[in-house]
């Protein structure tokens, strides 16, 4: 591309750079001449004395290198070794002021400058690398400023001779081989977008935009830092390994700031990370707004700040923050502040932690750096300030009169100041790394020309497009360090964890904590191996959380209007916990368990039964063998009296049947208290319902014999032939098999079994016996009901009849209790929940054999037992009669 196509428009009207055939306004066409014709040719091509060339001339003023050094590949450097750039208030009357910077100097970017200096010189005396070749280099100083890495771009771009010839109109001037820089992103943003349409490589040392990645827009740029996107996935992931979900976040409004800040958010997004505010600003804004994001800090709730800025932006902003007292908090830092030991004097950011680039060891470069004559400083405008500056002092041509002369006493072998300090050598690694990349894709473009190893041919020519091309397949090892490039020109994301310590003299010094790895795989790239101190020399993990975390038995639940780590704290409902700490949902028990007090842990559910060691259970099985044992003894006392008239007079067979089975009844529902099992489901209702058919069946017996008597003693009747002992035994059996038959159906299609009842109580289970059948049990029961409103009825009938001893009477009144026992059940058995089912099934039982053993057999056994004189034949004649 013509350098005519570039410098239209906005770079034109700023006066950065412009081309013109016409003869140099600046010196004699003879200077001109000497400067474009009789001068070496730094891409090898000797000397030219072109006359039909055609003469260009650069508009503006040409801004000098801070450090130079000429050679046969030249490496351009943009750096920022200043803070800030003058600004210049235009009236577009004249012309622009030149581009200047202000401010004191950024010994740090001082010291990469130099390291980049180091480099060069090393490489220039290796005999592997470049042997007989010879680099220079042109270190510019951006001031940090997007204008100034505009214009450095362009220079870098066209050289340094105002005029030139090139041989067909005004392209290829002196560009340089590569470009390092710039330390941040926007000024590396427009150095690329202005060196990339020539190819130029450009390799940035500090630079950590993701944007840079897109290879489209910036297919020059190459980095030996990780892209930002690395660290702000590292950072969400720190943030949320230390259990704080409550961040405030401050940014530079730059494109570093702002991409590097977006990337940090979405990342922390996912990781359920919730920020209070998000404040941008830059050093060249108005104070008001440094104080406007100071106060936010101060008036925050969230306890973490993540600060994505660089170190020159954050220092106004920590020195805003100083000046008025403001709670502590906890500093989260990107790697371009978190590493200046300059910003380490700010005593309330102690307790900072944040990835750094690894540290590094160059061997030779603290004697490098502190090899600093007078002669050397005063030859060098920066070194001139800096030297002042470091020791208070002023030079001889220096200008600064309020200051003492320098009397060759310094020393700069005792200096503290961050251009000294080798001991956290990280961003200097990757100015080293850089050169080091440039120089071996110089090598392999140049020597690999010559077919030579030994010995490169300086006057072989090569264009930056090459050195381009090289670059992309670069991948060497320098003191130990790996250097390649991906298809995105990025390394592979290496970090140090590093904390900012108090050390025993009270300053705070810079500590690696742990280690970030993502060439690791998931599980294996962060790591913490040492202890960290928190702010305020706290050892215990500060809480940033907007709301106290929620604990297990609890569910959170949003705040209206506020983000999602804003929350209220609800109680499970009944039957659900939670178990985990800030529980977004409750989640049900299985159906056998149940929540404890605290619902937090789902224990079994206790198993609820009518158990014999329970006091109800105990009450009915007294009851149970008690009635069991006074028809037994009601037996004895018949069989004891067999042959007395009352027992005689009585049918004693059918009272005999009828007392055995009352003590079947009675210990039928001993089958009902305990665990239900599969035999004691099957026994329990069938044997109730046979049991209860015999004994009803004993009475209907009886009842039919009061009747058949009574019509026996009317004259020519002679029906109790047809109702003999025979017939009343045969009636028993035939309504005891009809029940015998139905328990057996029942039995056979659909048995009852035991199953675990859930639905009755939430809490617990009760264990009972299923019916299997409905229609078999009520078949059952209504049998049994039909039997005994069948022998209601008929003694009903027969109660003022003149039997022995009133006995129909004492029928009637039985089997009324009985019907009204049973009848009662019905609705009592429905509703009655759980265990209680079965003790009103057994009340019924106990209740309704009581009461027939009672009505019928307590005032025979009183007349027996104290009342003999009535249990005579004479008695009991006396009575008929009557």
């Amino acid at each position: 591309m013509e350098i005519s196509a570039l410098c239209v428009g906005l770079i034109l009207s700023l006066g950065l750079c412009g081309l013109n055939s016409d003869v140099a306004l600046n010196g004699s066409e003879d200077d001109v001449k000497q400067r474009a014709g009789l001068t070496e040719d730094r891409t090898g091509a000797g000397v030219s004395t072109q006359t039909s060339s055609v003469k260009c001339k650069l508009q503006g003023t040409t801004r000098l290198p801070a450090f130079a050094m000429d050679g046969d590949f030249i490496i351009g450097g943009v750096l920022s070794i200043h803070y800030y750039m003058y600004t210049v208030k235009h009236n577009y009357t004249t012309m622009p002021e030149p581009l200047r910077c202000t401010g004191s100097i950024n010994t740090r970017g001082l010291r990469f400058s130099r390291a980049m200096i180091f480099a060069i010189e090393e490489i220039n005396n290796s005999t592997e690398l470049l042997p007989g070749i010879k680099l220079g280099y042109q270190i510019y100083d951006s001031c940090a400023s997007v204008p100034v890495a505009v214009h450095v771009a362009f220079q870098l771009s066209n050289g340094l001779d105002p005029v030139f010839y090139t041989g067909d109109n005004c392209s290829k001037s002196g560009m340089v081989m590569a470009v390092v820089g710039e330390s941040g992103s926007s000024p590396s943003i427009s150095i690329s977008r202005i060196t990339g349409p020539f190819n130029i490589p450009q390799v940035s040392h500090f630079a950590t935009c993701a944007c840079l990645s897109d290879k489209q827009q910036y297919p020059n740029f190459f980095r030996t830092i990780p892209s930002d996107q690395f660290q702000a996935d590292a950072l969400a992931k720190l943030v949320k390994h230390f259990g704080w979900t409550w961040i405030g976040a401050v940014r530079s409004d730059s494109d570093y700031g702002n991409n590097g800040m977006a990337s940090f958010l979405d990342a922390a997004h996912r990781e359920g990370i919730c920020v209070e505010y998000s404040e941008s600003f830059y050093r060249n804004h108005p104070r008001s707004r440094i104080q406007r994001v100071a106060d936010v800090i101060r008036r925050s709730t969230a306890m973490v700040v993540v600060a994505f800025t660089s170190s020159g932006d954050l220092r106004i902003l920590l020195e805003e923050l100083s000046l008025k007292p403001s709670p502590p908090r906890q500093w989260l830092g990107s790697e371009a502040w978190v590493t200046d030991t300059e910003l380490l004097r700010f005593s309330f950011c102690a307790g900072a932690i944040g990835f750094g680039i690894q540290k590094s060891v160059i061997p030779g470069l603290r004697d490098f750096l502190l090899d600093l004559s007078l002669s050397k400083v005063a030859a060098s405008p920066v070194l001139t300030e800096f030297w002042e500056d470091a020791f208070n002092c002023r030079l001889e041509k220096s200008t600064a009169a309020d200051k003492r002369l320098c009397d060759g006493t310094e020393d700069i072998q005792t200096l503290q100041s961050p251009y000294t300090d080798t001991s956290q050598l990280r961003i200097t690694n990757m100015v080293y790394k850089a050169v080091y990349a440039i120089a071996h894709a110089i090598h392999k473009a140049v020597c690999q020309k010559t077919n030579s190893t030994t010995q490169c041919d300086k006057f072989t020519r090569i264009e930056s497009k090459e050195v381009l091309t090289q670059l992309k397949e670069v991948h060497f090892s320098q003191n130990g360090y790996d250097v390649s490039f991906d298809d995105n020109g990025d390394p592979v994301a290496r970090y140090d964890l590093v904390n900012w310590q108090n050390s025993e003299s009270g300053s705070i010094k810079l500590v690696t904590v742990g280690h970030y790895d993502a060439s690791l795989p998931v599980g294996q790239k962060f790591c913490i191996n040492r202890n960290l101190t928190w702010v305020d020399g706290a050892t215990q993990v500060p809480v940033s959380l907007c709301t106290d975390s929620c604990h297990p038995g609890t569910r959170k639940v949003l705040q209206k209007g506020k983000p999602i780590c804003c929350y209220d704290c609800i109680p499970c409902p009944e039957g659900e916990i939670s178990n985990a700490t800030d529980s977004p949902d409750c989640f049900p028990c299985p159906k056998e368990f149940w929540p404890n007090a605290e619902r937090d842990t789902c224990l079994p559910k206790p198993v609820e039964f009518l158990s014999y060691n329970e006091v109800l259970g105990i009450i009915l099985a007294a009851f149970s063998v008690g009635g069991a044992c006074l028809a037994i003894i009601t037996a004895a006392v018949f069989y004891r009296h067999r042959t007395s008239p009352i027992v005689r007079a009585n049918n004693s067979e059918l009272s005999f049947l009828l007392l055995f089975s009352l003590t079947l009844c009675f210990l039928c529902s001993l089958t009902f208290i305990g665990a239900p099992s599969e035999w004691s489901c099957m026994l329990r209702h069938t044997a109730f319902g046979i049991t209860f058919v015999l004994c009803m069946s004993c009475v209907l017996g009886k009842t039919i014999v009061v009747l058949m008597a009574f019509k026996a003693t009317l004259p020519g009747s002679n029906v109790m032939k047809w109702f003999g002992p025979p017939q009343q035994r045969m009636t028993v059996v035939s309504f005891t098999l009809i029940q015998v038959l139905i328990c057996t159906i029942w039995l056979v299609l659909s048995p009852p079994f035991p199953m675990k009842n859930l639905t009755i109580y939430k809490e617990r289970i009760i264990l009972e016996c299923a019916l299997g059948s409905a229609i078999g049990f009520w078949a059952v029961l209504g049998y049994i009901g039909l039997v005994a409103v069948f022998c209601f009825v008929l003694a009903v009938l027969a109660r003022k009849l003149p039997d022995n001893f009133n006995e129909a009477k004492l029928i009637t009144f039985s089997m009324l209790i009985f019907c009204a026992v049973w009848i009662t059940f019905i609705p009592a058995y429905l509703s009655s929940p759980g265990k209680f089912t079965v003790a009103v099934e057994i009340f019924a039982i106990l209740a309704s054999s009581f009461g027939l053993i009672l009505c019928i057999f307590a005032p025979k056994c009183f007349i027996i037992l104290f009342k003999p004189e009535k249990n005579t034949k004479k008695h009991l004649m006396t009575k008929n009669q009557s």
